[in-house]
């Protein structure tokens, strides 16, 4: 309320005046609450207090608790009734992975301290023991179980109504490797750091043997980690020499494939063609996606920084994880070479993706050529009708909807992991990370 209007014909009184002679308080005469932090505190709560009722991180347990996770389970040789310390339940670390990748955790360091300082991630861990390197380890060595586990997770939504797999959308999304543009060496480069890699190894080898005296603790570590260290790079070296006829053979001209070059870093990556045009080293994750649910179907890792003829191989493993073949197939103009058109109409699905005119040809590009088959002719003239327009609009708003998620939600921008293995395990994380996300979403 107005006070003015309301006490208008009240005075307004005047400050007191300072006491004469009346010295300012300095800080040490002021009697205050201070902070006392080495104060013992004895609090009783449990962990299950911590969390509301209807955080995402209670929704993913009850989700992974549902799970078959026995593949998880295989490897761990500490059993009831024989000795051996007890394993961290892996239950628990898949739940962590899965939570923290919904958070836009992608570091097992990270990860760890948040086990130690966030609620949510102490919730979660319930006091189990963890630590980086287990959590770092566990991320990529269970390639073959987090492939299943996705194909678990499809095949629960598709009994639960929630993905149908008439129209699948297909597109391919190039991530920075963990190699900079300076590793990469020819094959002539190659072969003398693979020499001189030998030769200190050998160096540091007959080092250790020929010392008389036992070294110190420290001194030992140090002289081990040197040898190591030097055993992994001719190790990488090595690999690199043994990937550098697949790299030759990804070259289009004789002059390309006698100066093609492999990466000393990460072997496996190869220099792409990036989305604003420059190029570095990169993988090119490839996803397929249901448009009606947005659950992703399929999913691969490859080096290739094309997209030709991967989408019938796509096709097939959606195929062979979900049952069932899709009606229709959207993808983009990098995806359409006249043999994939053709592989397509063999397999019953009907195709859409943008036509292309050859090179100093007038006509128009959903006229068909001479020589075209009938299904590639077919494509053509169901590409210029309205029909086709309004279906193809969907691949945009699945395929690219799901790549910006991957980007801006999980922190796909570059992988902290080396070759296509564990490339792919990370992949596989944020795949069944978005898929159980979106069961959530659908449940609800």
């Amino acid at each position: 309320m107005d006070q003015e209007r309301l006490f208008a014909e009240l005075p307004v009184p005047e400050p007191s005046p300072p006491l004469p002679g009346a010295p300012a308080t300095r800080p040490s005469q002021a009697r205050l609450y201070t902070a006392v932090r080495n104060q013992v505190e004895i609090m009783i709560r449990d962990l299950d207090s911590l969390l509301p009722q209807d955080h995402l991180a209670r929704a993913i347990w009850a989700i992974v608790e549902s799970l078959d996770l026995s593949a998880f389970y295989a490897p761990i040789k500490a059993v009831v009734g024989e000795p051996g310390h007890p394993a961290s339940d892996p239950k628990v670390l898949v739940a962590l992975w899965i939570y923290a990748t919904a958070d836009g955790v992608g570091k097992a360091r990270e990860l760890d301290r948040l086990c130690n300082e966030h609620d949510a991630y102490r919730w979660l861990c319930g006091g189990v023991p963890i630590n980086y390197h287990m959590l770092s380890d566990f991320r990529v060595e269970h390639r073959q179980s987090l492939d299943a586990l996705m194909t678990k997770i499809l095949a629960a939504m598709m009994a639960e109504g929630f993905v149908s797999l008439d129209r699948v959308a297909q597109d391919g999304m190039r991530v920075r490797a963990s190699a900079g543009a300076g590793s990469f060496r020819r094959e002539g480069k190659l072969k003398e750091l693979l020499a001189k890699a030998e030769e200190q190894v050998k160096r540091l080898s007959a080092e250790v043997d020929e010392l008389e005296e036992p070294q110190s603790e420290p001194s030992a570590r140090e002289e081990g980690a040197r040898e190591r260290a030097a055993r992994e790079r001719q190790e990488r070296i090595e690999r690199a020499l043994a990937e550098l006829p697949g790299a030759r053979e990804a070259k289009k001209t004789a002059k390309e494939r006698e100066n093609a070059r492999v990466s000393t870093t990460d072997p496996e990556a190869r220099v792409m063609k990036m989305a604003d045009g420059g190029f570095r080293p990169a993988f090119n994750v490839e996803l397929a996606t249901d448009t009606k649910s947005q659950v992703i179907t399929g999913v691969e890792v490859i080096n290739r920084g094309t997209d030709a003829d991967q989408a019938s191989p796509m096709l097939e493993q959606v195929e062979e994880r979900s049952g069932k073949t899709p009606q229709d197939y959207l993808a983009d103009g990098g995806f359409a070479t006249l043999g994939e058109v053709d592989r397509f109409a063999a397999a019953g699905v009907t195709f859409y993706a943008p036509t292309r005119a050859p090179r100093g040809d007038s006509r128009e590009k959903t006229e068909p050529r001479p020589g075209d088959s009938p299904a590639v002719a077919d494509w053509r003239v169901r590409m210029g009708t309205d029909e086709a327009k309004v279906i193809y609009r969907e691949r945009a708003a699945t395929a690219e909807c799901v790549n910006a998620q991957f980007r801006s939600r999980h922190g796909l921008y570059q992988f902290v992991v080396r070759g296509l293995a564990k490339v792919t395990c990370v992949v596989l994380w944020m795949v069944i990370t978005h898929n159980l996300l979106r069961w959530i979403a659908l449940s609800g």
